[in-house]
This record gives C-alpha cells, structure tokens and sequence, in this order.
C-alpha cells in the first residue's frame, strides 16, 4: 500500500519519530537542527542511554530517555508506538553516527510506518561515508556492508559473493577481528588496494592505504585500537583477479595459510603447492631453506 508522508504538514498534530544522527568520535560534528530536536522531543529513545547522557549532559540537554536496543527490541516498539499514537514526538539516536546504520533504528522506522505514523531523518555524520571520500579508492559506485558475519566460515562464504563487484567496498570492522579478516579478504580478493581508517574524527585519528598484504604486514608489527572501517577497491576485470600468492614468497605464503590449516605445516605446503602449480616438494624446499644441489 502506497505510503505518502508529508513531513511538514502544518495541519499534522500527531506523534512524529525523529532519526538523529550523533558523532561518530568529535562531539563538534553534531548539527545545530540535531541539538534543536533533541531540546524538542518529549523522549528520546537510545541505544545505550548511558552513552546518550553523556551526549547531552554535554551540550545540556535534559531529556527523558527510553533504550531501545537488539535485546529489548520486541518488548519497546509496542510501548514507543503508543506514545507516539499518544502525539508524542520522539527522536532515535544510536551511540554513534546514523540509527540503522549497522545500529537499532530499521524496526521502529518500520513499525511507524505500518502505523502511517511519519518518520524523519536528519542529515549527519556516518562512518562509511566519512572514510570513503577520504580513501583515495574510486566514492561512486561504492557498496556498505557493514559488519561481515564474526565465523571464518560464514566469513569465507560471504566474501566470495562479493568479491567480484565493482563497487568500492565498505566493511566495519572490530580491532580484535581485524587481523583475521585481512587474512580471509586476502584468500578470496587476492591483493587489492585496501584502506583501513580507525578512530574517525578523533584525536587519533588514523588513515592505512596500500595493498591488503601491505596493510597485514603493518598490522602484524603494531596493535591497532579503536573502531575500524574498511575500504576495498572493486574487482576491474573479473576475468584476471590477483591471486593471493603474488603478494608473498613461498615461505610466508605458507606461513600466512598455517593458521586456516590448524598449524598444520603439512596441510599448508600441499595447498601453497596446489595453488601455486608446483611439486609439494619444491614447496617443502621454499619453506624450510633447502638448497638445492
């Protein structure tokens, strides 16, 4: 059913949910129209509301506040829906950038819908875009993924129905998995340019552009912290990917594969040798420092 709003229909007294974006690490990136409605609004509904306290104790905002998160989501949208039947007019915040972007927001926004009650976003900050016009990789066409699934194996799956798009890529990413997930984007990509931005309009604030292999290499000398964002350039030509082992010599090649093989050394030679097109013993020689007479 075709679903019209009008979003500032003078006439219209009824509850209105409000989507505001909150910085993403500088608190002066939030708006002066964000900072009016959250003054506004009879509640705000909040991810974490600790996390939002701090936000508007900040700019010394006093306002009631309701969670809404992944755990409580089935138990708050009845209660939301009947204050905003109710004509309360109530903002959604997350605890960082844009609600629904990889954080609660999609349910409610389609529950007020269902209920014709009007939704309305505001401009502002978001991770994915903030790296992406800065990364040096091609802004458009690009594709947001966010969050790639946390097990190797539904990792390794997801990674091969993308890897041959054309679009920038754009992943978030933990720093504990970080490390991992170059290794598994390296297997199935191969070698392409990558940029990994951490801590994004913070103090330190850090910005990694190179190859994928390059960037492992930086990683496996330094600790990384803070909350990353992940860029990977398109595939050009479908029809001549990188493959992995162009980035490195037999003797790291196998030691990049150990860990996906158990720290099987065995296993790991019989895969370099099958992806390389050699003899298992010519791997065995590569890896172990074998002259050959």
């Amino acid at each position: 059913m075709l679903n019209k709003q009008k979003s500032f229909a003078k006439n219209y007294t009824g509850g209105i949910l409000f989507l505001v974006p909150t910085p993403i690490g500088n608190l002066e990136d939030i708006t002066m129209r964000a900072l009016r409605i959250l003054s506004e609004v009879d509640r705000i509904t909040s991810e974490d509301t600790r996390n939002t306290l701090k936000l508007l104790n900040h700019f010394q905002i006093k306002k009631s506040q309701t969670s809404l998160h992944e755990y409580n989501v089935k138990k708050r949208i009845p209660q939301l829906l009947a204050m905003l039947k109710a004509g309360e007019k109530v903002a959604q915040v997350s605890d960082a950038g844009m609600p629904s972007i990889s954080d609660p927001g999609y349910e409610l926004v389609k529950a007020c819908l269902q209920e014709n009650i009007p939704v309305i976003s505001l401009p502002g900050a978001t991770a994915g875009m903030t790296a992406l016009i800065a990364s040096g990789l091609l802004p458009q066409p690009f594709f947001f993924y966010g969050f790639l699934p946390r097990k190797k194996k539904d990792q390794l799956a997801t990674l091969n129905t993308l890897k041959k798009r054309e679009e920038t890529q754009i992943f978030y990413e933990s720093p504990f998995r970080v490390k991992d997930t170059l290794v598994n984007i390296l297997e199935i990509y191969g070698n392409r340019d990558l940029v990994l931005c951490r801590e994004l309009t913070k103090l330190y604030e850090e910005y990694l552009r190179g190859t994928c292999a390059e960037i492992l290499e930086e990683l496996e000398n330094h600790s990384i912290k803070g909350e990353i964002c992940l860029l990977i350039s398109g595939c050009l030509n479908k029809k001549e990917e990188v493959a992995i082992w162009q980035a490195f010599p037999i003797k790291e090649h196998v030691e990049k594969l150990l860990p996906k093989n158990e720290n099987n050394t065995k296993a790991a030679i019989k895969e370099v040798a099958k992806l390389r097109g050699l003899k298992k013993q010519e791997v065995y020689a590569a890896y172990h420092k074998i002259e050959k007479k």
